[in-house]
């Protein structure tokens, strides 16, 4: 067993202390995976073994049941249940795509250019982070009204493109990207796209992944029911919502719903998990 001296203090390392450590971590684990467990395990559960006390966490009959009843609810419906699935992908994927965008654009601005003002816009990107979309509904609403955005795609993808998170986040970690790493590249004649999009950004990846998590996050659920009205334009989670509105007797229809809404989130998180646990240290950047 060896011993090692770390700014005056001794710790003891040894096979016994890392086994515990990774039994501990373990044990983590599984608890903040549980919910995710009992979720998916639900999606499958028969009736007679979801209404069981106390509840049971494993499917022990599993069966499609709840998911074909789902399917089968939504196509008694006059629109498609693949209109839903569309209209929401569109704006997500629309609405993380120009929030990804913009805020990178603005935050490079921020991070690398001082300019008359920037300070003080910056602190109201911080005010509005206090704000949340419940107090803002009501203006958004107006707005959208006299640009006469109320009941199209635009009233919940435009409105994405300007979340102050994304503006924050991305500011944060770019203002940690060397100045002489940019300097040397003007030096090498390279324009300030050139520089933004090539140099910046890849530097930056572990950033914009998990903003474009909690992007694809909050518009995948979001029903939208402030600003459209019209049934051929509605998302998924409002069609979801219908379902459920059934009772107690669609409780298997809801736990397959639960798991459906779960799908996209957690695919693209599992898919961008290695990148985003990165940091700046590791980026091989330093100043």
């Amino acid at each position: 067993m060896k011993k090692k001296r770390i700014r005056g203090r001794s710790f003891n390392r040894s096979i016994a202390g890392d086994i515990g450590l990774y039994l501990m971590l373990t044990a983590f684990g599984i608890f903040f995976a549980w919910p995710l467990i009992y979720a998916i395990n639900n999606a499958f559960k028969p009736l007679n073994e979801l209404f069981l006390y106390p509840p049971r966490v494993f499917v022990h009959n599993p069966t499609l049941d709840n998911f074909l009843d789902l399917f089968i609810l939504m196509g008694r419906s006059w629109v498609p249940f693949t209109r839903y699935i569309f209209n929401s992908l569109f704006v997500t994927a629309a609405g993380t795509a120009g929030h990804l965008l913009f805020a990178s654009m603005g935050a490079f601005v921020l991070a690398k250019y001082k300019f008359p003002g920037s300070r003080m816009f910056f602190n109201l990107v911080i005010t509005a982070l206090m704000f949340s979309g419940y107090v803002t509904a009501i203006p958004n609403y107006l707005i959208m009204t006299r640009l006469g955005w109320v009941d199209t795609y635009l009233a919940v993808i435009v409105p994405a493109f300007a979340s102050p998170m994304g503006l924050f986040l991305m500011k944060q970690f770019m203002e940690q990207v060397p100045d002489s790493l940019m300097e040397a590249a003007k030096i090498d004649g390279a324009s300030e796209w050139y520089i933004f999009s090539r140099i910046v950004m890849p530097i930056v990846k572990p950033a914009w992944l998990t903003l474009i998590i909690f992007s694809i996050q909050g518009l995948w659920n979001n029903s939208a029911n402030t600003f459209i009205y019209s049934e051929q334009l509605k998302m998924l989670p409002y069609a979801l919502q219908q379902v459920l509105a059934g009772g107690i007797a669609r409780a298997g229809v809801g736990a397959a719903v639960s798991l459906f809404m779960m799908i996209v989130p957690i695919t693209v998180f599992v898919i961008s998990q290695s990148n985003i646990i990165e940091t700046m240290a590791t980026s091989g950047i330093k100043e």
